[in-house]
């Protein structure tokens, strides 16, 4: 009799089927991120923010220059005048953004730098 109650059914999953579940299981489980992953997502934000800020500014100027250009060319005569400096004006944008990409950059740069030099320290030990 005491044969009969130890007798269980095991199954085992295939080895294709432990990775389906391991990969199921990886989007459910906290995830920490590691110092390398940090460090990366650091130094990429950094050039993000300041991409992002002088993208939108060059988009602005574009703006501004396309309005100025739209007062030359359909308008009368009488916005021929103020659609060039309107136009001008746009350029002036635009040729700022590359400056601000520069500022923006070193910037965030220097407000960065303390934390990836020290998660560098870490990483080279």
């Amino acid at each position: 009799m005491e044969n009969n109650q130890n007798k269980n059914f095991q199954y085992t999953y295939s080895a294709k089927d432990q990775d389906k579940i391991r990969e199921i299981r990886s989007k459910y489980v906290p995830r920490e991120e590691s110092e390398m992953e940090r460090l990366q997502r650091l130094d990429a934000s950094v050039t993000q923010k300041a991409s992002m800020q002088s993208i939108i500014v060059g988009v602005i100027g574009a703006l501004i220059l396309g309005f100025g250009m739209s007062c030359c060319m359909v308008f009368d005569s009488q916005w021929f005048v103020p659609g060039i400096v309107i136009g001008l004006a746009g350029m002036a944008v635009v040729a700022a953004a590359y400056p601000l990409y520069n500022y923006v950059l070193k910037k965030e740069r220097r407000r960065i730098a303390p934390e990836i030099l020290k998660l560098t320290e870490e990483l080279m030990k």
